[in-house]
């Protein structure tokens, strides 16, 4: 691991840190809500929902997202079989920002967001410090109508934040999320997260 990565994980460890002391004098859900917020595609009435908890600068995410994604999108979403909800999980600092700008973004530009971060990954994650990471991601949200000013105000929103974070406290209690992608579909944990081992768990379903 770089030092610069180190970096990341530290400081936004230390935010998680101050989040869980802040929730130890309020008590939040225990399950994960499915409303205006969350991004998703697919029909609400879908029998299978599939959660998809990632983080931006992983790459095992960006692979699946562009490899096994589609796919489930053109056997079952398109026919209003399943709904996929994506869902925050960033591991470092870099994932954490780009997580505040999906939900910066306008929310029919989102799911295009997701297809960008995810295939621009090795570029945007270039850089010797967070601030030239930044940079790189201020040009991706450009695209998506984000002015320089409006960037800037969205890495501190506190409540986009607590929201990701909260929600990223809440996911490890009630589904034990260690590493991404993870998959639940109908509330249960897929160990192999193939599209073959998807295919076989949707089909069981419906």
């Amino acid at each position: 691991m770089t030092k610069l990565k180190l970096n990341f994980k530290i400081l936004f460890f230390l935010n998680i840190f101050i989040v869980c002391l802040m929730l130890s004098t309020k008590l939040y859900a225990d399950t994960l809500q499915i409303n205006k917020n969350i991004i998703s595609i697919g029909s609400s009435d879908a029998k299978v929902k599939i959660k998809i908890f990632s983080s931006f600068t992983c790459p095992h995410c960006a692979n699946f997202h562009k490899e096994i994604y589609p796919k489930i999108k053109k056997e079952f979403v398109d026919f209003g079989k399943v709904q996929l909800i994506f869902i925050d999980f960033p591991l470092d600092q870099a994932a954490f920002n780009a997580s505040k700008l999906l939900h910066c973004t306008e929310k029919n530009k989102q799911i295009n967001f997701l297809d960008s971060i995810y295939e621009k990954q090795n570029q945007w994650m270039q850089g010797p410090s967070i601030k030239d990471i930044n940079k790189n991601l201020e040009k991706i949200a450009k695209d998506f109508g984000i002015s320089k000013a409006q960037f800037k105000k969205c890495l501190i929103n506190e409540k986009i934040s607590d929201k990701i974070l909260n929600t990223r406290i809440l996911a490890i209690q009630k589904y034990d999320i260690s590493s991404t992608p993870t998959i639940i579909i109908n509330e249960k944990k897929i160990k192999s997260p193939s599209f073959k081992n998807i295919k076989k768990r949707i089909e069981k379903i419906i």
